[in-house]
């Protein structure tokens, strides 16, 4: 079932959803299973699962050469969702990304993911690998999350990159889009943002999810500006309860994104990681039913490979 139809039939009750990461190479996808089981309990309607382009570096030989050498690899989402819906019954929603894929790997991906049964997709520019200064496309790769959404909603109308087959058979997908409460960190200001955003629902995106946030009045003040612009698509707010005293700084210059000084404080003055984990969940639970109670879609929760603080913070609202 669609992302969309799930809103719909939950008739104004806030849904409850989360993200998960593929295993690692050569781990256990068992792992994975132990993070979502704990979780099924707060009967999700879909979960995302999230792709990791391949990260590389170039390291000098003695003939003086570079060698290109992987240093991080998450594969097998395509796979991993499909395990998720045989597992649980439950709808997945793949990540689909520019980074790491041509458009005829994209159409492949796509065609897979259709004949599998999956209904849904993430389109994603992605984020500049480590050893890049700035985003660069794959070779006959697309650069914007617009012109992968296009691609998508094409096939969705039977058009796919070989114009001149017949009978082509069109896909159903139902398309998400990021959006950022305190904009993209590439954007100029928060005017050019949502212009970028509205252009990726006119191409095709059904429906956003938000980047992660801790100020609810950020999330407030994006959806006004969304309304604003013509966006009427529904906004799914994205949160994290945070878990260590590290995640104070860390969190902030991976995702760009602000903590709340009352937040920040509290954090700073925890013992140990456990005392910061008391504090992120109960901050997490405080925004949640204040986004409940004004009437948000869906929850959707960031696990980061870790169940427990979501789960706890479940426990309490669903």
């Amino acid at each position: 079932m669609k992302v969309t139809d799930h809103l719909i039939k939950a008739d104004g009750k806030t849904l409850f959803s989360f993200e998960v990461l593929p295993p690692r190479k050569g781990e256990n996808i068992q792992n994975l299973f132990s993070n979502i089981e704990p979780l099924m309990e707060f009967k999700p309607p879909f979960i995302d699962v999230t792709y990791h382009r391949e990260e590389y570096v170039y390291r000098k030989q003695p003939n003086g050469f570079l060698e290109r050498k992987t240093v991080r690899k998450r594969p097998g989402t395509v796979g991993i969702c499909a395990a998720i819906k045989n597992r649980f019954d439950v709808d997945t929603v793949p990540h689909l990304t520019c980074g790491g894929f041509s458009k005829e790997e994209t159409e492949n991906a796509l065609i897979d993911l259709h004949f599998l049964g999956i209904d849904n997709v993430l389109a994603l520019r992605g984020d500049p690998i480590k050893s890049e200064p700035h985003f660069i496309p794959e070779p006959d790769g697309h650069a914007y999350a617009s012109d992968l959404i296009e691609q998508v909603s094409c096939m969705n109308k039977g058009r796919y990159l070989d114009d001149e087959q017949e009978d082509t058979f069109p896909t159903d997908f139902c398309i998400g889009t990021a959006g950022y409460p305190e904009k993209h960190f590439e954007a100029p200001n928060y005017g050019s943002d949502i212009r970028f955003l509205k252009q990726k629902m006119d191409r095709g995106a059904e429906y956003i999810v938000t980047q992660m946030f801790f100020d609810n009045e950020q999330f407030f003040n994006f959806e006004k500006r969304c309304r604003a612009a013509g966006i009427t698509a529904p906004i799914i707010p994205g949160l994290k309860p945070m878990t260590t005293k590290s995640q104070l700084t860390m969190l902030p210059r991976t995702f760009f994104l602000n903590i709340p000084e009352e937040l920040a404080e509290a954090i700073s003055q925890c013992r140990d990681n456990e005392d910061a984990r008391r504090i992120g969940i109960e901050w997490c639970i405080n925004q949640s039913r204040e986004l409940m109670a004004h009437g948000v879609p869906c929850l959707h929760y960031y696990s980061m490979g870790k169940s427990e603080s979501i789960r706890r913070v479940a426990k309490e609202l669903f």
